[in-house]
């Protein structure tokens, strides 16, 4: 039987929030409709700042982003002119204003509260997906791992990397063992780099065309390269709390404003890289294929480094296989939203490190259901 599930997901960039609704029977799925959309500038600068707020902020901002998504539910819902009767469920994985595995007590926070979602899209809300599994002594992430496990898993050794603001793997393939991680930054390091450059002009470099009028600098690259994330095994996750503008100041120093468009350049790079020396360092059987998915797919420069440095294995956008680059994520969570509700496992435990498999989520009843 065919379900309808809505997804939301909210980036590490900051960016915006991207909406999926999506058609799933048995092993198959089908996006209906997706879109993103951009957040307001004031409230995508109050969000890269958000380690540094005040709790009466940070309780604000969990009400107001739940209204966002709602927003962005309900005018996904009329684009593609469904009822939200018909919609079993929306999977809502937040915003991760802070996410320490590592921790002396392993905590992550996402914000979006699910009960204003709930209240006002009359749809149950499954959110909070990352808590349970890290208090099963996994990392809370990544989670789309079981979504490509599924729907991608039955066929030749293949990489499913996505994009976003970090950058995480899954290995799927008939008879290799489960691995997923995050392998670094994805856009959210080029995201600041590029606000920077143009003043603000853009939040992000368009098709990656500003990164060309900049030069590479390699001792960056090295110096990058040595940060002891990148040495350690998975299971492993990142985020904002390593990959910040403090990281940036440590690295480039006066260059960020002297010559912000080679920092640039040496960013896109340094994100190719890493994903490619991440696979040679801990990816060991034979890739037929990566699988892009993401924002960092609209970045032509970047997907050419990543073409180049994986050569001659094929780099492909996600959109190959009928799934638009952006609604990856978001169908991702609508999927482990229906397990949920379902009572099913909704995690590889071996690709988060979490003592036995377990039901993520909790779920907030929609008035309408």
């Amino acid at each position: 039987m065919a379900s309808l599930a809505l997804g939301i997901m909210s980036g590490t960039s900051g960016d915006g929030v991207s909406a999926a609704l999506v058609r799933f029977q048995g092993r198959t799925l089908r996006v209906v409709a997706e879109r993103t959309t951009p957040y307001p500038k004031e409230l995508a600068q109050l969000l890269r700042r958000g380690a540094a707020l005040t709790a009466p902020e940070l309780s604000a901002l969990h009400m107001r982003l739940g209204r966002q998504f709602a927003r962005a539910a309900q005018r996904l819902l009329r684009t593609a002119r469904i009822s939200p009767h018909r919609v079993a469920v929306i999977g809502s994985h937040g915003h991760t204003i802070y996410h320490g595995p590592r921790d002396a007590i392993p905590s992550t926070l996402q914000l979006g509260a699910p009960a204003v979602i709930a209240e006002r899209t009359g749809i149950p809300v499954v959110a909070d997906f990352r808590p349970r599994d890290l208090a099963a002594g996994g990392q809370g992430a990544p989670l789309v791992s079981c979504f490509d496990e599924v729907f991608f898993g039955g066929g030749p050794i293949r990489a499913l990397q996505n994009i976003g603001g970090i950058a995480n793997v899954t290995l799927v393939g008939r008879g290799v063992p489960a691995l997923a991680f995050d392998t670094g930054p994805g856009n959210c390091l080029i995201d600041a780099v590029a606000s920077r450059a143009t003043r603000g002009q853009h939040r992000y470099d368009p098709a990656g065309h500003l990164a060309l009028q900049g030069r590479i600098d390699r001792r960056a690259v090295e110096r990058l390269w040595r940060l002891p994330y990148f040495r350690l095994p998975p299971p492993k996750s990142t985020g904002r709390e390593l990959f910040n503008d403090r990281l940036l100041t440590d690295i480039f120093g006066r260059a960020l404003t002297r010559s912000p468009l080679s920092v640039l350049a040496t960013l896109t790079y340094f994100t190719a890289y890493s994903i490619a020396e991440s696979y040679r360092r801990f990816i060991r059987p034979r890739l037929r294929e990566v699988i892009v998915s993401g924002g960092g797919v609209r970045n032509r420069t970047l997907m050419r480094h990543l073409s180049q440095l994986l050569s001659p294995v094929p780099v492909r956008p996600i959109e190959h296989y009928g799934i638009p680059a952006q609604a990856k994520e978001p169908a991702a969570f609508a999927f482990l939203a229906l397990c949920t509700l379902r009572g099913r496992i909704n995690h590889l435990p071996a690709t988060t490190g979490a003592r036995h498999p377990c039901i993520l989520g909790s779920i907030t009843p929609g008035p309408h259901h």
